[in-house]
């Protein structure tokens, strides 16, 4: 009874922490569900019911219970190409299947897997996306319109700053002004209200008290009756196979890794990773089918559920639960938020992707060209094209440092001197046996080997030459090739060559969804 009372205590003491956490992180999420789906190019009630599910069925059955999930900007752009191709129903299809895809991963328990992507291709996608969203929600800050384009909007974009549109303009430039300068304002309590909820609700008001004439927020009086139902292809089946694994994998990583962030900044139950990914799947097959967009982890509302005090998953839930009440009894009120204020909200959030600090990390590690080459094909092509070729550089980059040894080959008293450093693998054993190949046959040689990867290849040529030289009468000095071996695996297994290990900040850069 003793123990019943005291996990009943200890229930009620989370649930008194819980309920403002889930407060704060609802009131981060509201506006940020509203204009992902301005960005996505979905009604703004697909971003609401994202928002729901990601809050309720993750909360309920995620492995990582102070994780929220929700709409990303992470995927915005790949969801608005898809829904241009497809239309709306066919992508809350694509959605629907992915989540499947997604469930299949967790129950064959691969999440793990998803870690060994390089944080230099995910942080380029983040900021490519970053670019792409600054690029087209400028122009609705600014009272146009969005072009079809990177290029197109950058074209386009001196004549929009040149015919500033009254009212629109002015709005959304003070919503951008309003989410820069109050972080560094808010003092005390205040820093727990966000800048999101601050700058929409006070551009909001200024607009109504105003009387501007601007395009404002729609949602449905029923919210239950305008679902959006998907739509199987009739045809085109390769498109919607595609759109499917795409969202299945980058929903899957963005999740995981902002999982193993929030990992971070908590003390309490660490995340079970296949069962997260189980969970997101569940949410997004839930929200495809019932017109929602697609749901991922997201690292900055569950910072913010942290800072609030957040004990349990219930937090999550509850502000699930709050975004439900909101849509279906407060929806006219999300009418009053002219489109332009959610667009500058989405400008500040877009900018916030492309993260400085992270550019200087990998700038240190060498992996700055991953970087840049993923940035370039996300802006410059496509999603996915930009995802393929930052993982052919970072493939290219591994191959070339696994074949970056060194061989110095030295004549002195009498002997010669053969010293190799760097990675010893297959893709440098030409090189090896080119060096090797320059001491004469009978000689004395002492082989230092200095090398921090030796793969088998490597380990077979120091050895197949050393007995072919002694053979001929030669002699050979060298450390054992067997501790060489140990030595350099234990250096492998603490250092990863693609240096796959995610930091706390891989997925802050994430602005605030």
């Amino acid at each position: 009874m003793t123990t019943s009372d005291g996990n009943a205590g200890s229930a009620w003491k989370n649930l008194a922490a819980d309920l403002p956490a889930s407060l704060v992180v609802f009131l981060v999420a509201l506006p940020l569900c509203m204009g992902i789906a301005l960005a996505s190019g979905a009604p703004i009630v697909s971003g609401l019911i994202a928002g729901v599910v990601g809050g309720v069925v993750v909360g309920l059955l995620g492995g990582a219970p102070l994780q929220v999930s929700g709409p990303a900007a992470g995927l915005a752009v790949m969801v608005f190409g898809f829904i241009q191709t497809m239309g709306l129903a066919m992508t809350c299809a694509a959605v629907a299947v992915a989540g499947v895809v997604q469930m299949i991963f967790g129950g064959l328990k691969v999440a793990r897997a998803a870690l060994a992507i390089s944080p230099a291709v995910i942080h380029g996608m983040l900021a490519g996306i970053g670019i792409l969203i600054v690029l087209g929600q400028v122009h609705i800050v600014l009272g146009g319109s969005p072009q079809s384009s990177a290029w197109q909007n950058i074209k386009e974009l001196p004549g929009q700053i040149l015919g500033l549109h009254g009212p629109a303009a002015v709005l959304g430039l003070a919503t951008i002004g309003l989410m820069v300068v109050w972080p560094l304002l808010a003092k005390g309590k205040l820093k727990l209200v966000p800048a999101p909820l601050v700058a929409v609700v006070g551009a909001t008001a200024a607009s109504v008290l105003w009387g501007a004439d601007v395009s404002r927020v729609e949602l449905p009086a029923n919210v239950f009756s305008s679902m959006q139902l998907p739509a199987i292809p009739t045809g085109n089946w390769g498109q919607f196979v595609t759109a499917v694994l795409a969202l299945a994998l980058v929903a899957s990583a963005e999740s995981l890794l902002s999982a193993v962030a929030t990992d971070k900044m908590h003390t309490g139950p660490r995340a079970n990773l296949d069962k997260e990914l189980f969970a997101q799947g569940v949410a997004n097959t839930v929200s495809g089918l019932v017109g929602g967009l697609p749901i991922t982890g997201v690292i900055v509302r569950s910072a913010a559920n942290i800072a609030a005090g957040a004990k349990s998953r219930w937090s999550a839930v509850i502000h699930g639960g709050l975004l439900l009440l909101f849509v279906t009894t407060l929806g006219s009120v999300a009418g009053l938020v002219p489109l332009t204020v959610l667009a500058g909200l989405l400008v500040v959030v877009g900018t916030k992707l492309v993260n400085l600090h992270h550019i200087r990390e990998l700038q240190k590690r060498g992996e700055v060209l991953v970087y840049a080459v993923t940035v370039a094909g996300v802006v410059g092509i496509n999603l996915l094209a930009g995802i393929g070729l930052g993982l052919l550089v970072a493939m290219l980059r591994l191959l070339w440092r696994l074949g970056s040894v060194k061989v110095d080959v030295k004549q002195a008293h009498g002997e010669f001197l053969v010293q190799v450093s760097g990675s010893l693998t297959f893709v440098g054993v030409p090189r090896l046996s080119t060096a090797l190949a320059q001491v004469p046959a009978g000689s004395r040689v002492r082989v230092d080997l200095t090398v921090d990867t030796l793969d088998h290849s490597g380990f077979e040529a120091i050895e197949s030459w050393s007995d072919t030289h002694r053979k001929t009468g030669g002699s050979v000095v060298m450390e054992s090739l067997e501790e060489v071996w140990v030595r350099s695996g234990t250096s492998r297994s603490s250092s990863p060559v693609l240096g796959s290990q995610v930091s706390t900040n891989t997925l802050a850069s994430e602005g605030a969804p």
